[in-house]
């Protein structure tokens, strides 16, 4: 059943702000307010509250229901969503953080408040699928293994910095020997590999937003050589296209270990045990976009 965004807007919208998150500061309230006025949403209430305080602010808002708009970073925006479910609260997660995978998935890499008027001045409640890994959500890529090592790498990539890239993949492949991983991609690929991803429909670039599957993935570079090449698709095209990656379309997928696998949902590094199996979600929860333009 189509849900009326404009309606939703009229009843009821709360407003949470993680104050010790980086995108937050002590004008956010006010421009916030201001933003929510232009919208006519005048009644909108408006809560700013510490990370320690954070998850009693967000279990307020949600249970009186209607909109939720949450300004965070990554883990506050996925705590929302888990709060939001699939059940009558509708959320508008805007980017506070540092990587805000979740924002620009469904924003782009808009400011919170160009992405809050935007979503404002032409709403469209959107239906989010993702998957889940144990008993933790996720909606837009789960990392398994190596690469959830490479943070630094990743940094110094997005300086350019090509020397301490370098350096820092040889320390990461040190870090990782013994480290292999098996998995079970859906009901034909298995094997063993350095890392897993799985990647849900809103940000992959081969699945449809609406199809209800997820892509996953076995990076499997063998040496130094092949761990840069694998950097330099990544950067340069498509990881996809590098020949050390298997890829398969599932609704489930199992990777083990030789102890805890290393783990990273939307950004947020989880303790995860020997043995992960992540499953397709279709319904993951509800958000407030802009309308696609035609």
């Amino acid at each position: 059943m189509e849900v009326d965004a404009s309606a939703m807007l009229k009843q009821r919208v709360a407003a949470v702000l993680n104050t010790s998150s980086g995108g937050c500061d002590e004008t956010s309230a006010a421009k916030m307010r201001a933003i929510l006025d232009r919208a006519g949403l005048h009644h909108a209430t408006i809560t700013a509250a510490p990370a320690d305080k954070i998850e009693a602010a967000l279990d307020e808002a949600v249970a009186a229901g209607g909109v939720l708009v949450v300004l965070g970073g990554d883990g506050t925006v996925m705590t929302a969503a888990e709060k939001c479910g699939s059940g009558g609260v509708v959320l508008i997660p805007l980017p506070g953080g540092t990587m805000n995978m979740l924002p620009k998935a469904l924003y782009g890499c808009n400011n919170w408040e160009k992405a809050l008027s935007d979503a404002l001045a032409d709403p469209e409640v959107r239906t989010v699928s993702g998957g889940k890994a144990g008993e933790r959500l996720f909606y837009c890529v789960a990392i398994l293994g190596t690469p959830t090592l490479w943070a630094d790498v990743r940094e110094a990539l997005r300086r350019l910095d090509l020397v301490a890239a370098m350096q820092r993949s040889v320390t990461a492949i040190r870090r990782s020997r013994g480290n292999r991983l098996s998995y079970v991609l859906g009901d034909s690929l298995k094997g063993s590999a350095e890392a897993v991803a799985v990647i849900c429909p809103m940000v992959s670039r081969v699945l449809a937003e609406d199809e209800r599957t997820l892509e996953a993935a076995a990076l499997d570079p063998v040496a130094a050589s092949g761990v840069l090449r694998l950097a330099l698709h990544a950067m340069l095209d498509d990881w996809r296209n590098d020949p050390s990656v298997e890829r398969a379309k599932v609704k489930t997928a199992t990777v083990t270990g030789h102890g805890r696998v290393p783990v990273i949902l939307d950004g947020e590094t989880v303790r995860m045990g020997r043995s992960v199996t992540i499953s397709f979600q279709p319904i993951a929860f509800r958000a407030i976009a802009p309308a696609p333009r035609i």
